[in-house]
């Protein structure tokens, strides 16, 4: 099945690194016109010289600039609500610092960036596609991540509540749940047996995910060929959730 975005202007928040980076590079492939945002410019030069994106550099912790931002760069058919922030803390030890910035950046941002490109499709009146990108840690209690569980969680049933109030504007929005993802720093974090094993041991496909995997799930959800599905959370997580 091939899928083509041909016409479509995406942008993929958090596409310096990791997953964002292999999205707004395989987008390019499929024919789309990439704003691709991210707040470390240095990775977006690089991003830049590979493919050309439409790069936009801006801290999502900051929501006055990332409205004017993303404003600049409409109009936008297609959104992928990737970037994220990951703070670990045992439950005791959660400070306020830690819980206020990823939820700016896990939560709020969603809903800053999500606001502006909706609201210019509904004015004009054009259909639309949002795929934000969640964690198997929205459904699944994970020790020492009480605050980025939270925000998952909540990214969640954003999704749902905006698939529920857009459907009938014909924007869809649907969310990618992964397991453990080996992007470089998931490689880098997950490379202790110590420490991956017991998570392995909890997916029954006994291993974590690749980064095309993901990529795979969250093109396919932004296209047209999943043109019926709305309000969906999918796991890709090798039946972690499952258990």
């Amino acid at each position: 099945m091939e899928i083509s975005f041909a016409t479509k202007r995406i942008l993929v928040t958090g596409a310096g690194r990791g997953i964002g980076r292999e999205v707004a590079k395989t987008l390019v492939k499929c024919g789309a016109s990439v704003i691709a945002v991210c707040r470390e410019k240095s990775l977006l030069d690089v991003l830049v010289q590979e493919v050309p994106v439409t790069a936009v550099c801006v801290d999502l912790n900051d929501w006055g600039a990332t409205h004017l931002a993303v404003k600049s760069v409409l109009p936008i058919d297609g959104l992928v609500n990737n970037a994220g922030i990951g703070i670990f803390e045992p439950f005791v030890d959660v400070k306020p610092e830690s819980f206020d910035r990823s939820f700016n950046v896990n939560v709020k941002s969603v809903i800053n960036v999500s606001q502006v490109v909706v609201q210019d499709l509904i004015k004009r009146k054009t259909s639309g596609s949002i795929v934000n990108v969640s964690s198997q840690a929205s459904q699944a209690a994970l020790k020492d991540h009480t605050v980025y569980c939270a925000t998952k969680g909540a990214v969640d049933m954003i999704t749902k509540v905006m698939a529920l109030e857009l459907g009938p504007y014909n924007i869809r929005v649907n969310s990618v749940n992964p397991t453990v993802v080996l992007t470089e720093l998931g490689k880098a974090a997950w490379s202790d047996p110590e420490k991956a094993g017991p998570m392995l041991s909890k997916i029954p496909m006994g291993r974590f995910a690749d980064v095309e995997e993901v990529v795979n799930a969250i093109l396919f959800l932004l296209s047209s060929r999943a043109s019926m599905i709305t309000g969906v959370t999918l796991p890709v997580d090798g039946g972690f959730l499952a258990g």
